[in-house]
């Protein structure tokens, strides 16, 4: 299986679904057919210009290139290694990213090192590039622990799953190193159905208002679950921020390069004392929203497989490979590299301890509370009947 095909793996239909593709998907537009839309890589793999963002791009070397094309090759291994590992039972749950590895490694890598981040709970790859373990998100989809990382070590908070809130943390956390003085920026992951959220409004409002060096990162895969991006809003996401009186821009997902040098502008913005940003990375879902959705029930094989033409990896390969900047050595290293993390991986969860079945009562409270008592030992009263049972009382 070569690196590429290891996670694209298409969902089956259901014996007797119908495809509705039809009925909710013919008004989408796709990446190079939108004026409007920033472009550096074409789905062919040729580079085009920018008047406003080559620059950011300008100084990139080969090896930064192969270096970007790593990321998103691994990124998409572990995913596709934590989808497996859920169907066979070992995580709870998991919300794949395939497809959107260019928006995450190409926003991860514009970020600096003091720069701080708030994802929601599919940002894999921003995660990878923050310089936390894989292994460390599986640990919250196993139910062992909480997060499983120090945020102030990456500077990359635990994953959050109420959708949106995160970016009301952001804001806050932006307008605080702002009257502090620091020369850093901080940026909120979200996806489009998290647009329609109050919390995101209102994060807009207070960003604005306080001009708070925070750059918006919404990643539009297309689907809010099973519902489309036209249900949500009657015109592009990116607009929404003028309302808010801040710049937004639309951004192709899928080319890494772009969403690198966007990014970048928009970081930069931020640090100079522009204020916030909103970058709308125009992506698309390949897989199911978690593993307990079945896409196959609302969207049809015409619209996936029209994306799946314009997969990020394969795009920027072709660049690699047009422009010389990689051989078949490094692409037969990369994939050795990817089987070697997806062991790593594997085995790194089934060693995983089970949590302590206690420590749910901890941290309720801080001074205790006479409730919580009662009910950790009505747990264990629970938990010592199993070891009756075993011992045959």
């Amino acid at each position: 299986m070569t690196v590429e095909s290891t996670a694209a793996r298409k969902p089956r239909r259901s014996a007797g679904t119908k495809s509705t593709a039809g009925k909710t998907t013919a008004a989408k537009k796709s990446p190079g057919t939108d004026p409007e839309l920033v472009q550096l890589l074409t789905p062919e793999g040729k580079r085009v210009k920018s008047a406003q963002y080559d620059r950011y791009v300008a100084g990139i070397t080969p090896e930064e290139l192969r270096g970007l094309y790593r990321d998103m090759v691994l990124t998409r291994r572990f995913d596709a290694e934590a989808t497996s590992l859920q169907r066979q039972g070992e995580l709870g749950l998991w919300a794949s990213l395939l497809g959107q590895e260019a928006a995450q490694i190409g926003s991860g890598r514009a970020t600096r090192e003091d720069d701080y981040v708030f994802p929601t709970y599919r940002e894999h790859g921003v995660a990878w590039c923050r310089g936390v373990d894989p292994t460390n998100l599986l640990g919250m989809f196993r139910g062992v622990n909480n997060g499983g990382w120090d945020p102030n070590s990456n500077n990359f908070q635990l994953y959050t799953i109420v959708i949106g809130s995160q970016t009301l943390h952001a804001t806050g956390y932006a307008m605080g190193i702002a009257k502090d003085g620091a020369d850093s920026a901080v940026i909120a992951y979200f996806g489009d159905g998290a647009s329609s959220q109050g919390d995101v409004a209102e994060s807009f409002t207070f960003s604005a208002v306080y001009n708070a060096p925070v750059v918006f990162f919404c990643q539009n895969n297309q689907w809010a679950i099973s519902e489309p991006t036209e249900k949500q809003t009657r015109v592009p996401l990116y607009q929404r921020a003028q309302g808010f009186g801040f710049p937004g821009v639309r951004v192709d997902g899928n080319d890494v390069l772009a969403c690198l040098a966007v990014t970048k502008w928009a970081l930069e913005r931020a640090r100079g004392g522009e204020g916030p940003t909103l970058v709308e990375a125009y992506t698309y879902r390949m897989g199911a929203h978690t593993t307990s959705d079945d896409p196959t029930r609302y969207r049809g094989d015409e619209e996936r497989l029209a994306w799946e033409a314009k997969d990020p990896i394969l795009r920027l390969r072709r660049y690699l490979e047009a422009s010389n900047h990689a051989d078949e050595g490094f692409f037969a290293e990369l994939e050795a590299e990817s089987e070697a993390l997806g062991k790593r991986v594997r085995e790194a969860v089934r060693a995983m301890p089970d949590p302590d079945h206690f420590a749910i009562f901890e941290n309720v409270y801080a001074d205790g509370h006479a409730l919580v008592d009662e009910e950790r030992a009505q747990f264990a009263a629970y938990q010592a009947s199993f070891a009756d049972v075993e011992g045959g009382h």
